[in-house]
């Protein structure tokens, strides 16, 4: 039996859901992840983790396109996430100012960046001395690396599923744009696919990427990844 939903909601077939046509469905718990935009220069010469470092000014400016063209993409009537760093308030400001208008920040705890603990502030090449692990060949350490008083990619999977979860039954049916970090939206993969963290770290997430996940009766689905606005 097929059952045909309202124009405006999800259709469903005893197939199940599909994205059939270039719009996406209302009323579907939607999360458009995005992550933070370029650091300044010297804040990468080393490992930063949540350090509250500054966006690269140079940046804000010449990428001024792509913040109009994620403004363009961003769904209007949507909740609007941060995380407690001022990169990701910072970020979020600039796309509300590029064409967006202003929307209520709330900061998400859960949404953080991996936390390298006593390893943050560290050169990048300081850091293999203190391994215990190989690092992962697309992050600085391998998933299951604990840095003392941090958190492993492990740790920072289970606490961005558990927020996600969460959020999603604040934000039923709704669109939630979520400026966060690229560990976090890493770990938020690995969540929506039910995948290893050392796979999920596989993903390349961009500066200024958007990455949209849905969270349907039947679980998780990826729409896209690694979006890059304007490219």
């Amino acid at each position: 039996m097929t059952v045909i939903a309202s124009p405006t909601k999800v259709t469903q077939t005893n197939q199940g859901n599909f994205l059939d046509t270039p719009q996406l469905a209302s009323g579907v718990t939607r999360f458009w992840l995005i992550r933070h935009a370029l650091v300044e220069q010297n804040a990468r010469l080393s490992l930063y983790g949540t350090l509250d470092v500054p966006l690269c000014p140079d940046s804000l400016i010449a990428q001024r396109p792509m913040y109009e063209a994620l403004a363009a993409r961003l769904p209007k009537k949507a909740n609007w996430l941060v995380s407690p760093l001022s990169r990701t308030r910072c970020t979020a400001e600039a796309i509300q100012d590029a064409g967006y208008g202003t929307a209520q920040l709330t900061v998400e705890p859960a949404l953080i960046e991996q936390d390298l603990g006593a390893w943050q502030g560290m050169a990048h090449h300081e850091l293999p001395d203190h391994l215990h692990l190989a690092p992962h060949p697309f992050w600085s350490v391998s998933a299951s690396e604990c840095p003392p008083n941090g958190e492993s990619m492990i740790d920072v999977c289970a606490r961005v599923g558990r927020g996600l979860d969460r959020l999603a039954e604040a934000y039923a049916g709704q669109d939630v744009v979520a400026v966060s970090h690229g560990g976090a939206i890493r770990a938020a993969l690995a969540h929506a696919l039910r995948i290893h963290a050392e796979t999920a770290l596989h993903f390349s997430i961009q500066n200024l990427s958007l990455t949209i996940l849905e969270r349907l009766e039947e679980g998780w689905r990826v729409v896209t990844v690694n979006e890059l606005p304007g490219i």
